[in-house]
C-alpha cells in the first residue's frame, strides 16, 4: 500500500502543500475540521500582495529571495495573478519615511508627478513623487484559495472534516492553531478593511508611508479595495478596535478624499503566526511536520514552503527552513 500523505490545516499553507504534493503525484488527504477556506481562515483576510521587493524594507532577506518566485507559482495553479507593480507614497509630512523605504529596498525607481499621473491618473496632482516597483503582483486571496481547493477537488482530493487519526506522516499546517505543540508560535494581529468606491480605478497596490500605521491598498476589482492592516502582537482573532478603523479609514482618505464617500462592506481580523525572527519554518515534533509561521507573508511564501515541504518529503533534499532543533 503506497504512502498517504496526511496535511492537517485547509488554509493557505496546507492547501499549498497538499497541491504541491498532489501536483508530483503523491497521494494525499487534507483535513480540516471547518471545512473549506472562508472568514474562520486567517489567509481570507490576506492582501495578496506578492511583493518580495517591497517585504525587504523590513523583512529578512529569505523572504525577498523565495518570494520572487511566488508569482509564477500562483499561476501556475490557476490563480488570476496581476502583474501591474506596486506603487509606495507619503504625505508631504513624511517624505522621510519614503527615503527611507527607498535606502531599505531595491528594484524600483522614482516617479515625479507626471509619470504618477500616467501610471494611476486618479493620484495626479496629490503627490509629487513616489517609489515604483515594477516586477511586483497582486491577486485576490479568496479566488486564489478557491482556484487551489478546486484544483485539488479535480484530483480528488477533498477536504475531510472529520478529526481524523493522524500518523507520523501527517503534515500540520494548522498556523496559529498548533500553538498546543509549538511553544514559540506567537500571534500577530491584523485588522482589515473591504470598502467599494466605483469613483476610484486604482491598478495596482499602494502603500501609503507613515512612521506609526503604514497601509496598503489592494484593488480587488470594480471598485473593491482591500484596505489594511495592523500588525500588533496579540493572538485576538475577533475584535477590531476603533481606533485601528478609525486609523485605517484617516489614511485611506488622505490618500483620496474620494474614500470619505466609500461603502465599508466587511471588517475583517485574525492573527497571524509567526516565530520569533518572523521566518517560517519546517519543523518535525514526534514524527509529525508542522509546517507554519508564515508572518504576514503567507501568499508570498506558501509557495516556497510547499515546494520545501515536498522536496524533503518526495526526494530527501534539506529544505532551508528546515528547523532541526
Amino acid at each position: 500500500m503506497s504512502l498517504v500523505f496526511q496535511v492537517i490545516g485547509a488554509g493557505v499553507a496546507g492547501l499549498s502543500v497538499a497541491s504541491e504534493l498532489s501536483q508530483r503525484g503523491a497521494p494525499v488527504r487534507l483535513y480540516d475540521r471547518n471545512g473549506p477556506p472562508g472568514p474562520h481562515a486567517c489567509s481570507w483576510w490576506a492582501g495578496g500582495m506578492l511583493a518580495p521587493f517591497c517585504e525587504g524594507e523590513s523583512a529578512e532577506e529569505p523572504v525577498m529571495r523565495w518570494g520572487q518566485l511566488a508569482a509564477d507559482w500562483w499561476e501556475s495553479m490557476g490563480a488570476s495573478v496581476k502583474r501591474n507593480g506596486s506603487l509606495v507614497l507619503a504625505l508631504g509630512r513624511d517624505q522621510r519615511e519614503l527615503d527611507r523605504f527607498s535606502r531599505r529596498t531595491h528594484n524600483h525607481h522614482w516617479l515625479n508627478d507626471n509619470d504618477l499621473l500616467t501610471l494611476e491618473p486618479e493620484l495626479g496632482g496629490r503627490f509629487t513623487r513616489a517609489l515604483y516597483f515594477p516586477d511586483e503582483a497582486h491577486l485576490d486571496p479568496r479566488q486564489a484559495l478557491g482556484a487551489l481547493t478546486q484544483t485539488l477537488r479535480e484530483q480528488n482530493v477533498e477536504i475531510i472534516t472529520s478529526e481524523g487519526h493522524f500518523t507520523q506522516h501527517a503534515i500540520d499546517c494548522r498556523g496559529l492553531t498548533a500553538q498546543d505543540q509549538l511553544s514559540d508560535l506567537r500571534g500577530v494581529k491584523g485588522e482589515m478593511l473591504v470598502l467599494r468606491c466605483p469613483e476610484l480605478t486604482f491598478n495596482r497596490p499602494i502603500r501609503l508611508l507613515h512612521p506609526r500605521i503604514p497601509i496598503y491598498l489592494v484593488p480587488r476589482g470594480e471598485g473593491v479595495y482591500m484596505l489594511g492592516a495592523t500588525m500588533l502582537e496579540s493572538n485576538d482573532r475577533r475584535r477590531a478596535t476603533v481606533r485601528s478603523v478609525l486609523e485605517l479609514l484617516s489614511s485611506a482618505y488622505a490618500l483620496h478624499p474620494a474614500f470619505g464617500e466609500a461603502e465599508i462592506i466587511e471588517i475583517g481580523v485574525d492573527a497571524r503566526p509567526a516565530f520569533p525572527d518572523n521566518l517560517p519554518r519546517l519543523r518535525i515534533r514526534n514524527g509529525i511536520l508542522f509546517v507554519n509561521g508564515l508572518y504576514r507573508h503567507g501568499f508570498l511564501l506558501a509557495p516556497t514552503l510547499a515546494r520545501m515541504t515536498a522536496d524533503y518529503l518526495l526526494e530527501k533534499k534539506i529544505p532551508e527552513f528546515l528547523d532541526a532543533n
